[in-house]
């Protein structure tokens, strides 16, 4: 029985990876080199620490203690004007939403993005969709580490197997795998495989959006998987 979803938050539930692109890709201009679009793919989906090591790394800076909580507010900063001027739910979403939580079906948004940019995205989503959410500063080690669907399986008293994941990218659909969830994962681009003890969407369905999703769909995808 499906016990709760949870849903990740840039890329699947609001469209926010090309902006965090465009923080990123300044980011790295700032350390003093560019990122190329291979390695600004490394940082999809993953923390912070991890966005600015990638950025230090390709520029040749070795990092001080007291460069993590600049640029990190340069990041945020930036991401907050984006956010503001841009920020929009994907093709499909609040309707599939509104009809999963018609049905009472608890959800959780389980997200890398630390609280302060999260809260935003949560809101422009709907948080009366939502019983909760974990954002990646309130856990020890964010994706790809299944910490965070961990907590999230324990604060809805369920097992792994009864919960089902939307994820987009490779580290949030590695972490929810490895939680031993059921996991659904909508790529981007849709030459990327999706890991061990994932399904990806396409196979489902013949499009790769939520747009036209139903809540009979999904509960009748989660019996597939649980097959």
């Amino acid at each position: 029985m499906l016990t709760a979803i949870f849903w990740d938050m840039d890329g699947t539930l609001v469209d926010t990876e090309p902006l965090w692109g465009t923080a990123t890709y300044e980011l790295s201009e700032l350390l003093g080199r560019r990122l190329t679009p291979e390695l600004r793919d490394t940082t999809v989906g993953g923390s912070f620490p991890n966005t600015l090591q990638v950025c230090a790394a390709h520029a040749g800076v070795e990092l001080t203690d007291e460069d993590y909580p600049r640029y990190r507010r340069h990041l945020f900063d930036r991401m907050a004007q984006l956010l503001d001027a841009h920020l929009t739910p994907n093709p499909g979403v609040p309707e599939l939403l509104a009809d999963l939580h018609a049905r009472e079906v608890p959800m959780l948004v389980t997200t890398n993005t630390e609280r302060e940019l999260a809260d935003p995205s949560i809101e422009a989503v709907g948080r009366r969709f939502f019983v909760d959410s974990i954002a990646g500063d309130e856990v020890a080690h964010p994706k790809p580490a299944p910490d965070m669907y961990l907590e999230a399986v324990r604060r809805v008293g369920a097992h792994p197997t009864e919960c089902l994941v939307f994820e987009d990218s490779t580290a949030g659909m590695t972490a929810a795998a490895m939680a031993g969830c059921r996991v659904i994962g909508l790529p981007a681009d849709p030459d990327t495989p999706v890991p061990a003890g994932v399904t990806a969407l396409r196979d489902l369905q013949e499009s790769a959006s939520l747009a036209g999703v139903t809540a009979d769909d999904v509960l009748g995808w989660f019996d597939h998987l649980t097959r």
